[in-house]
């Protein structure tokens, strides 16, 4: 039962009044940290060399800001009336909260991403793309969150391997229960590893053709030429065949053109030749396989075969050299009097019918 006769004692109230005053003292190194010290701090981190000193700061703002609230409630509590900053639970809660704070920060750090993974791909050459580095970070996030929360309830006293135990026991359900999903990871760590694509990739699958946009454990998104996002199962992507277009070396162009049938030896030879070395010429095309041919003949005339491969694999460059080249070939057609043949039909008239006889 509460003594009310203690809120008329001097020693309580004075006790009560360097308590508050302690926690709004933190409160106000608080604001001094934030405006001050952190900032003078971030401004140096910005002059070196690397970005990883100014992540480290960053990442663990949040976590230093809210830990002054904590250092002053520790301190505060030491004065306030008639409690026991020595009792086991507020023992437990200021242990818990370090952790917390600390497993913050290097969280933040982790999300962040990529300071520690560049540096290494940096220093060690490793070949760590756009879909490694993420692939990592968020595995590093839950290593954390892991280890956080194991220190925090053996601090409280659970027993953290009697809970994983009976997570093995019911594993084999979920494994039966997940199995989609499982598949999909399992999809996602063969896309990871084998790497096929990466963000920013042109792919066509049997079921989409886009841009490549987020790669993770479950799914894939790939944003079409309409500027929609599929989301894609990574176990249908690492089933399926897929066709990578940004990985192309050079691209092909193939086609044939028919000349009429009243071109003559000589033209047809000058069209051929003069084809061949404007491609021999051409910078822009890839100089090992160029084949101007005359292919074949049929009752619309001589069919020219004209097969190279552009040195871009830029879609926008390579339209423009295909298009050079077709008002190449029109302009030595020009030249050499020839002409497209076109489509034709005769038509044959007996001249015993009636239809003949009224044409006469």
């Amino acid at each position: 039962m509460i003594k009310w006769s203690i809120f008329l004692e001097t020693e309580f109230w004075i006790d009560l009044g360097i308590s508050i005053g302690v926690f709004l003292l933190f409160l106000i190194f608080r604001k001094l940290f934030a405006k001050y010290v952190f900032a003078l701090m971030l401004r140096v981190a910005k002059k070196t060399p690397t970005e990883l000193l100014t992540n480290i700061f960053l990442a663990f703002e949040k976590p230093i800001r809210w830990g002054f609230l904590f250092i002053g409630l520790y301190f505060s509590a030491k004065y306030f009336p008639y409690f026991n900053e020595k009792s086991d639970f507020f023992r437990k809660i200021m242990s818990s909260s370090v952790i917390i704070f600390l497993g913050w920060g290097l969280y933040n750090l982790a999300a962040s991403s990529s300071a520690i993974f560049t540096r290494m791909k940096g220093r060690y050459m490793l070949d760590a793309d756009d879909v490694l580095v993420p692939f990592f970070s968020k595995a590093l996030r839950f290593i954390i969150f892991a280890i956080g929360f194991s220190m925090i309830a053996s601090e409280f006293g659970y027993n953290i391997g009697t809970f994983v135990a009976g997570l093995g026991l019911g594993g084999v359900a979920i494994a039966f229960a997940a199995k989609d999903a499982l598949s999909h990871l399992l999809g996602g760590f063969v896309i990871i590893t084998e790497k096929p694509f990466k963000i920013g990739d042109w792919v066509m699958t049997p079921d989409v053709e886009g841009t490549i946009e987020d790669i993770s454990f479950r799914s894939t998104k790939i944003r079409t030429f309409a500027q929609a996002v599929v989301t894609m199962p990574n176990a249908t992507l690492a089933n399926g065949p897929i066709t990578n277009w940004s990985q192309m070396g050079k691209r092909q162009i193939s086609y044939h053109f028919t000349l009429a049938p009243d071109t003559s030896k000589d033209q047809l030879q000058r069209i051929v030749s003069e084809i061949e070395m404007y491609l021999k010429n051409n910078d822009e095309v890839h100089p090992e396989t160029i084949l101007v041919k005359f292919d074949h003949f049929n009752e619309m005339g001589f069919s020219i075969m004209v097969y190279l491969f552009t040195k871009t694999t830029v879609w926008s460059d390579y339209l423009q050299v295909k298009e050079e080249l077709n008002l190449k070939i029109v302009e030595l057609l020009e030249k050499e009097g020839a002409a497209i043949a076109l489509p034709s039909r005769r038509v044959y008239v007996d001249q015993d019918s009636e239809f003949a006889k009224a044409l006469d």
